[in-house]
């Protein structure tokens, strides 16, 4: 497990000085603490159906282990203290012609296939006064500019500051800078690229960046009404401006209609050719135990959406696969979902859809881009017993393209089970 020893040894010796300040105060810092140890193994298996394809198949297995530990705060006005996640990948089954699934960490001479193991070790120091947490180091943000990705063996980790405050009534604020990213198949830091799936059509003079500055505002009118805005600088890539409102209708006893709505306004920073706006709109009518879900999500500008490599994005028709968000692309998605304890069942959950994409614009003298995508997802937690809170899920993907894309078959099979340690 390779680690920048000289960043690592700064974050320990920041973390345990905050502690010391606050020596009389430690006890909080023990009785609020707690750990957990979360044991995943993933099955992946991708199948490429075209003919002409570079490699007929991504198919691997692996054993993932997380271990997190969270401290509490020392007492008086500004308590501290630190978080830390230790994370091991273990390979237990693949080749060099399967390898590239994202379960485990490549070889740099990739005719060697994965390493047999990989792994991080983060630490992240804290601070809080009144309502308001501030973060440095280690850190998985969940926010509309940069959503950290956790779909594979080992989670997306960033090196970063972040300071959210909840001091003000409904109101929850977030703002904070990216150094440096982690990625879910590797155990090095790096500074930050675009994404380049799909046909987005990006040039770049700027490839990497080492700052990604954030600012988000989420406001709570009622119960059942939010809006909020949020702000990224990808710098000397791109600027991102988002919206979004999530509203939720009673309609009867056991049935409600949730609208949520987003926009995205992306343009350049001087190293690229960013230029997008993108609009999605997704209502679900809510029936005992069933879910009707229909989505519409429209790309226009001279690019496609922009979002960092290896997050996940902001937008409704952002699926497993497929993020439909190449240029021009317009889509739309019908989902089903249905949760089994309406009929006795619980912790037993069903979900499928179908997303199409079309009017993608692949360049001059080029015919039109089109994609389809069908997710089928079935997990079930145990509820009660010796195996009480192992959790199976099953998750299978197709998807189909024209003039670009590939056409492929994936299966995931996931096992997850979270143990308390204190």
């Amino acid at each position: 497990m390779k680690r920048n020893t000289r960043t690592f040894a700064t974050r320990l010796l920041l973390a345990v000085g905050l502690i010391s300040l606050s020596a009389p105060a430690f006890a909080d810092f023990i009785k609020d603490s707690k750990t957990s140890l979360e044991l995943r193994n993933f099955y992946f298996n991708r199948d490429y159906r075209q003919a002409n394809a570079a490699q007929s198949k991504q198919e691997e297995w692996a054993q993932g282990f997380l271990l997190r530990y969270e401290s509490g705060y020392t007492e008086g006005l500004i308590g501290v203290g630190f978080d830390a996640i230790g994370l091991l990948g273990v390979k237990l089954d693949s080749s060099p012609d399967r390898a590239g699934s994202g379960l485990l960490k490549r070889h740099s001479d990739t005719r060697k296939g994965t390493q047999d193991e990989y792994g991080e070790l983060g630490l992240t120091a804290k601070m809080r006064a009144s309502k308001s947490v501030l973060k440095i180091g280690t850190l998985m943000p969940k926010l509309p500019t940069v959503l950290a990705n956790d779909s594979r063996l080992l989670p997306q980790t960033f090196e970063s500051g972040q300071l959210t405050s909840l001091d003000i009534d409904a109101l929850v604020v977030d703002v904070g800078r990216l150094t440096q990213v982690n990625q879910r198949d590797s155990s090095d830091y790096e500074n930050m690229t675009i994404t380049r799936t799909g046909a987005k059509g990006f040039t770049s003079r700027q490839v990497t960046s080492d700052s990604f500055d954030f600012a988000s505002l989420n406001y709570k009118w009622t119960g059942n009404l939010a809006t909020g805005y949020a702000y990224g600088h990808l710098d000397n890539v791109y600027d991102q401006h988002m919206i979004n409102l999530t509203y939720v209708l009673p309609v009867a006893t056991g049935q409600s209609l949730k609208s949520d709505l987003r926009f995205a306004r992306s343009t350049d920073d001087g190293g690229s050719n960013v230029d997008n706006k993108a609009f999605g709109a997704m209502f679900t009518y809510g029936l005992g135990g069933h879910a009707f879900g229909l989505g519409y999500q429209d790309m226009s500008g001279d690019t496609g959406f922009a979002y960092i490599n290896g997050t996940d994005a902001f937008l409704v028709n952002f699926v497993q696969i497929s993020d439909f968000a190449s240029k021009d692309e317009q889509s739309w998605q019908v989902r089903y979902d249905y949760n089994f304890a309406a009929i006795g069942i619980p912790g037993l959950t069903f979900m499928t859809r179908y997303l199409n994409g079309s009017n993608i614009d692949l360049g001059s003298n080029r015919n039109e881009g089109k994609e389809w995508e069908r997710d089928t997802d079935i997990g079930y937690v145990v509820q009660s017993g010796p195996l009480k809170n192992i959790g199976v899920k099953w998750r299978n993907a197709t998807v189909r393209s024209t003039n670009f894309g590939s056409d492929l078959d994936e299966n995931r099979l996931i096992i997850s089970y979270t143990l308390p340690i204190w």
